[in-house]
């Protein structure tokens, strides 16, 4: 099968589309033909080698498609499924891949918007649970309108919480469409927030990582009420908890955002979409912050 890697480390030019073994799912996995493939900052920071030192490197770990071989004790799916989740290991930006995490594709999404979920939706939903929030809570989000933030957004008004979320102006109303209280980021934050929210907020999210973590704090009364999932080093420094996969992955939205979105409580972002071949473009994107982006075999 054709599958994206790379040999050394580098700008987009190192990426290739090259020829690998077919994979076969093991035990509780299954294997897809894959139909769309997730592009994240993260693909573009392991080929400029700032996440991973080994090489050579497969690239990607969310993906849908459908169902064209069944690993050992597989019986919630069948043959044809179309499903969508992440791999057992690197390497979805490909033909095939295999799924250790899957859930069945809604039946109004198509695979590029379900192949975008998967690591935005499981990012936010983790930030949330550890944040606690729940009905009747109150959550700031800061960087609310990309791909983590909007999930974010939606998934904290779906627990019943009151959402105040910053973002540039032009991004205002298309908060307010997910059931977020926009406000403006930059100098003044603190003040703007508790024009809407007196007594500040019970918890904060930083998806942005732009630095505003000592505002975070002072409007969640404390660090222990902030969770930051792009501000490592000002996490050690003001002591909030970094969220990262490897402390425990909230796996259980794969089998609920379904029945947010077709219950309308959920709507997927714009996704852009490139062939396979062009997965160097798709870098470029990336690197540019542009957007949710798939690769199309």
């Amino acid at each position: 099968m054709k599958a994206v890697r790379f040999e050394r480390f580098g700008g987009p030019e190192v990426l290739e589309i090259v020829d690998v073994p077919d994979p076969h799912p093991g035990h509780g996995e299954v294997r897809i033909a894959v139909r769309a493939a997730g592009v994240n900052p993260s693909d573009w920071k392991k080929r400029q080698g700032l996440m991973d030192e080994e090489l050579p490197q497969t690239l990607g770990h969310e993906a849908a498609g459908v169902v064209d071989e069944l690993g050992e004790g597989v019986t919630d799916v069948a043959l044809g499924d179309r499903v969508f989740g992440f791999s057992a290991e690197e390497g979805a930006q490909a033909e095939l891949a295999v799924l250790a995490y899957y859930a069945p594709i809604p039946p109004s999404l198509d695979f590029a918007g379900a192949a975008a979920l998967p690591a935005a939706v499981e990012t936010a939903t983790r930030a949330l649970d550890q944040l606690g929030v729940g009905s009747g809570g109150s959550v700031l989000i800061n960087g609310a309108s990309g791909s983590v933030g909007s999930a974010a957004v939606q998934l904290a008004s779906a627990r019943g919480a009151r959402v105040i979320g910053t973002a540039g102006p032009a991004n205002h109303e298309y908060l307010r469409s997910l059931g977020a209280e926009p406000v403006a980021y930059g100098e003044g934050l603190v003040e703007r927030v508790r024009a809407l929210a007196p007594d500040g907020v019970g918890t904060a999210l930083d998806v942005a990582g732009s630095g505003v973590l000592p505002e975070l704090i002072a409007l969640a009364g404390g660090a222990a009420h902030v969770v930051t999932i792009a501000d490592f080093a000002g996490a050690r420094e003001h002591g909030v908890r970094f969220s990262r996969g490897d402390s425990g992955r909230a796996l259980h939205v794969l089998g609920e955002i379904g029945g947010l979105i077709e219950s309308g409580r959920f709507a997927v972002p714009a996704v852009r979409a490139f062939p396979l071949a062009e997965v160097a473009e798709a870098h470029r994107a990336s690197e540019n912050g542009r957007g949710k982006l798939v690769l199309v075999p």
